[in-house]
């Protein structure tokens, strides 16, 4: 007869079922027959599983931990998150896969448990409905895709440059190197939501003997490092697979307490196929949500054949004092490298204005949108290194600050602009841009005076660093549709007005801009038949080389 109970400790002492504490490791011990086995398994509480040896024997024959297992009822109303973290916290101490029921709906409610993934998890045509109208603690993760590799901190890196080929700390393999310097901050937000920045980040892989990758190189000077962490990667890829998920979305007030119950991948070397994600019960407030897939301090992720939701835009009050639309995401990636999104996209119109972009990024290097149909690209606090090919993007299209080069090519681009430079964090790309073969339907086909690049940059606010336009731009068999158009419309232009105030040459900047030093136009046309213009401020552009002909 099958035995099993789960029992939850915080710091060593019983609680009540539903009792939590923030902030307490969870340990998991694993009781089958005479033996006990005290794992780590995350950062809740305690959960105590007792298992007969004739169910770990069953368990192992079958090869693989099913939620039912661990009483999961899968009819879509009991709450199973409990069995559910259980199965996961088996399935890890015994390096077995994870099945869930076919044709099962598992109903997930508002307390704060966490399921650790360590081990592959096939989540088949399986229904998740997870309930967020009462939350115990929003900032818990319902999955969390964690390694059995432990980070660590170090103590003898104080400086790197830019570029810097070789680091010399203790390696027990390749790994991640995240450093921060706190007395320098970068990405001095302003704007609406201004802030007083992040300090100085960057991260990226070395080999055993550490080496830099130099396809995401270090990307700042460091004069000092304040901070110094190293995360073994995984070389053995972990897979999630398939999963039929729908959120009944949060009803707190519209303010930016955002919500993170979701999938987070904290583990390097993942793959996460066939899933799929709606939401229901948007009303007429809410809090923002931060991604339903989150990938995080990792690297060599990828997304693909998955379905995601743009959420419904609300608005609050922002740092400034005035009201600001809210991001809200179903995809966010932060200090992660070489993400790859893969054959995805959207349930909701891309071109809905009613729905925020379903993507964000911070920190990132390397990103990479291959056949995916979504409502934007936006990397916030920078990227190094991002490719768009063979997709369509909506009514937000294209945001970007970073370094290193934006390849957009085989690609429709619905935005306002093709590309917009971010101006609350300076317009700032220093590298190129290299756009071909692709289609621009300026603002969706609505009659706006078109622009390729889009940005705004004064001079006037310090942002924390230098700031660039691309240095060079290449735009290659490139149709811009700008079919409709307003009345006493002159033809679209490479950049916009950027900066209105910058007539001439007695306008100052107390933070100089570096201009783009040229532009190859290689068969732009457009559909109004009108010509290319570089800017309707010629003063600000006159510097900037434009050739035309083959790269």
């Amino acid at each position: 007869m099958k035995r099993f109970f789960l029992v939850f400790f915080l710091s060593g002492v019983c609680a009540a079922l539903f009792g939590q504490q923030k902030g307490v490791r969870e340990e998991v011990v694993i009781t089958t027959g005479s033996k006990k086995t005290k794992v780590s398994s995350g950062d809740s509480d305690t959960l105590r599983l007792e298992v007969s040896s004739k169910d770990f024997s069953r368990i192992k024959a079958a090869g693989y931990v099913s939620y039912r297992d661990f009483g999961a009822k899968g009819d879509g109303k009991a709450d199973d998150i409990d069995a559910i973290a259980a199965a996961h916290a088996f399935a890890n101490e015994n390096a077995l896969p994870v099945k869930a029921g076919a044709g099962a709906t598992y109903y997930i409610g508002g307390k704060s448990r966490t399921a650790i993934v360590r081990t592959d998890t096939d989540f088949g045509n399986a229904a998740f409905i997870i309930d967020d109208t009462g939350v115990e603690d929003r900032n818990a993760p319902v999955f969390k895709v964690n390694s059995n590799l432990k980070s660590y901190k170090v103590k003898t890196l104080s400086t790197l440059k830019k570029n810097q080929k070789r680091v010399d700390i203790p390696l027990s393999g390749p790994s991640l190197v995240t450093v921060t310097n706190s007395n320098v901050k970068h990405y001095i937000r302003f704007g609406l939501n201004q802030n007083n920045g992040s300090a100085q980040t960057d991260i990226f892989v070395v080999d055993k003997d550490g080496n830099v990758d130099m396809d995401a190189p270090i990307i700042w000077d460091f004069d000092q490092i304040t901070d110094a962490s190293v995360l073994p990667i995984d070389e053995k890829p972990l897979k999630i697979t398939g999963g039929r998920f729908t959120t009944i979305a949060n009803q707190a007030e519209s303010k930016y307490t955002y919500y993170a119950r979701n999938i987070a991948v904290r583990r390097s070397n993942v793959l996460v196929d066939g899933l799929e994600h709606r939401i229901t019960g948007e009303g007429e407030h809410g809090a923002p949500y931060g991604g339903f897939i989150t990938v995080g301090e990792c690297a060599y992720v990828t997304v693909q054949n998955t379905v995601l939701t743009g959420h419904r835009m609300y608005s609050t009050i922002g740092a400034a004092g005035k009201p600001v639309s809210m991001g809200s995401y179903d995809l966010s990636m932060n200090r992660a490298l070489n993400v790859s999104v893969i054959n995805c996209s959207q349930t909701n119109d891309i071109n809905d204005s009613r729905y925020w972009g379903v993507m964000s990024s911070n920190f990132c290097k390397n990103i990479l949108y291959d056949k995916c149909i979504f409502s934007r690209f936006d990397a916030h606090q920078g990227v190094a290194n991002a490719t768009i090919r063979n997709s369509t993007l909506g009514h937000m299209g294209i945001n970007a600050i970073g370094t290193g080069t934006l390849i957009v090519e085989n690609s429709t681009i619905r935005g306002r602009t093709m590309v917009n430079l971010r101006s609350d964090y300076g317009s700032t790309w220093q590298g190129d841009f290299i756009i071909r073969n692709c289609v621009f339907v300026p603002a969706g086909g609505r009659p706006v005076a078109a622009s390729l690049i889009g940005g705004t940059y004064t001079g006037k606010h310090d942002f924390g660093y230098q700031c660039y336009m691309p240095r060079r731009i290449v735009f290659e068999n490139l149709r811009i549709d700008d079919t409709n158009h307003p009345e006493n419309y002159q033809g679209p232009t490479i950049f916009a007005n950027f900066n209105p105030a910058m007539t001439d040459s007695s306008y100052e900047e107390k933070f100089p801009y570096m201009k783009t030093q040229e532009v190859v136009l290689n068969n732009v046309t457009t559909a109004s038949g009108k010509p290319l213009r570089v800017s309707d401020n010629a003063f600000m552009f006159s510097d900037v080389k434009v050739v035309t002909g083959k790269d």
